[in-house]
């Protein structure tokens, strides 16, 4: 981060002043790590905060300060940190052993409870990660239809399998279907054979690709609400949509819910009434540990009992384990509707103060997102498509990571990109406070504004 601005020369400084000994393990961790950072979505400029204790909502780092936390790993810490259950929980399974290399009673257990909530999930499987549950949502779609093509929606993003690395940063041009281009170095071209592109909240531009790729098609992929693209809210037709279009062309429809399924005690498609063939899950469900988990369908899932003869060999060494299984019980058990409400309500305030808060610093700006999910954008426009994210982005200098950097010298801890996310433990008192600390980043950027992107002064 070159200077070439006061406010942002002072934001800076005051960073680096606070985060001293952040800064010296950052140094120190790039000796055997590349660049100091084996999580790519966690790392930022000029160098990440390292924590050392978490409890309820508040953060605390290893230079003693504290932060409201507002990225709680990326929605998977729904009930903030150290909450006493699963906690508890977690400290029973461990006395015994964390796993067996045998089939454990949690399985079934967390696995009942969630086939209960789920509308589209008779019967579910584990994986160690919201990458891996898709991974395998995909090849089962694959599986059971034998035809070879999955559709996902430009923007969307499903993880960092190679299925998954197409078109996740979204495709700019006017055509009418987006390019597809795999994403990351690495991924053999050969995936855009398999993996064809669609806009979100585009109905027309999916049953282009429906008919123009008749018979290869196996599933369509969405997520319900785009999470990592901006919290890009679906318009009202589209899910129902997307329903109607699969079984008008006969493929699966998947939901990625491995973020929403936070939003309703039935996740997004028991919000929506919208039932998908298979579902991918994770984050929440594992209380704070790895987890992930894919279901659907019984007669989809059956394929992969392994007392079939050819039943489709699913493994790892993890799946499932007994420390995750007990803690994701605690958690699920403890996300119950009233829960639910609260967290949404705390939400909707949030976003609504965000909105507030742009108009009394004389900015444009807005919060997308539902319930309990919030996302910044620096745009007066409506935000439809994660395209739409990417143009405004473009148009704000350094504006998204300043706000990052100025927020955390406040004690507030969210996502570099944006997102936010509201925890159990938070009170109405959290959200006041956050959006105090909002409305003086804005203020104190308002002249960087002036001169780097004066297109946001109202």
């Amino acid at each position: 981060m070159s200077s070439d601005h006061p406010v942002k020369d002072q934001i800076l400084a005051r960073y680096r002043e606070r985060t001293s000994k952040s800064r010296a393990l950052d140094v120190q961790a790039k000796t055997s790590l590349p660049g100091g950072d084996t999580r790519w979505a966690a790392y930022h400029l000029p160098y990440p905060i390292y924590m050392t204790r978490g409890a309820g909502c508040i953060l605390t780092d290893v230079d003693g300060h504290g932060y409201l936390d507002f990225q709680n790993n990326y929605t998977s810490l729904v009930h903030g940190h150290a909450h006493p259950d699963i906690t508890a929980s977690i400290q029973a399974q461990a006395v015994n052993s964390v796993v067996y290399g045998a089939p454990a009673e949690g399985q079934f257990h967390l696995a009942d409870m969630i086939t209960k909530r789920l509308p589209g999930v008779d019967q579910l499987r584990y994986t160690n990660s919201g990458t891996e549950a898709t991974m395998m949502a995909m090849r089962a779609a694959r599986a059971f239809t034998g035809k070879p093509v999955i559709l996902k929606m430009d923007g969307g993003y499903h993880g960092s399998h190679d299925m998954a690395e197409v078109n996740i940063t979204p495709d700019l041009s006017s055509n009418q279907l987006p390019i597809p281009r795999v994403e990351a170095d690495g991924v053999a071209e050969a995936v855009l054979g398999a993996v064809a592109v669609a806009r979100f909240n585009d109905l027309e531009s999916v049953e282009t690709v429906l008919k123009a790729r008749s018979g290869e098609v196996s599933a369509i992929i969405t997520e319900p609400l785009m999470n990592s693209a901006g919290m890009v809210v679906a318009n009202d037709d589209f899910l129902p949509g997307l329903r109607a279009l699969a079984d008008r062309y006969g493929v699966l429809l998947i939901f990625d819910e491995v973020v929403t399924f936070r939003l309703h005690a039935g996740g997004y498609q028991g919000k929506t009434g919208v039932t998908p063939d298979l579902t991918a899950i994770g984050k929440l469900i594992g209380g704070g540990l790895a987890i992930g988990a894919f279901g659907g369908r019984a007669e989809i899932m059956a394929l992969y009992d392994p007392a079939r003869p050819n039943g489709f060999h699913h493994s790892g060494t993890f799946n499932g384990n007994p420390l995750a299984m007990a803690a994701g019980m605690a958690s699920v058990n403890a996300l119950t509707p009233e829960s639910i409400n609260h967290i949404n309500r705390l939400g909707d305030d949030f976003r609504i103060g965000i909105d507030e808060a742009f108009a009394e610093a004389g900015l444009h700006g807005q919060a997308t997102g539902e319930g309990s999910l919030a996302y910044v954008h620096w745009t007066a426009e409506k935000v439809t498509s994660a395209a739409d994210v990417v143009r405004w982005k473009q148009k704000a200098a350094e504006l998204p990571r300043l706000l990052h950097l100025e927020l955390l010298n406040q004690g507030i801890f969210s996502a570099n990109r944006g997102m936010f996310n509201i925890s159990t433990p938070m009170t109405a008192a959290e959200i006041d406070q956050a959006l105090v600390a909002f409305r003086a980043a804005l203020f104190t950027l308002k002249p960087y504004v002036a001169d780097h992107a004066p297109h946001l002064m109202i």
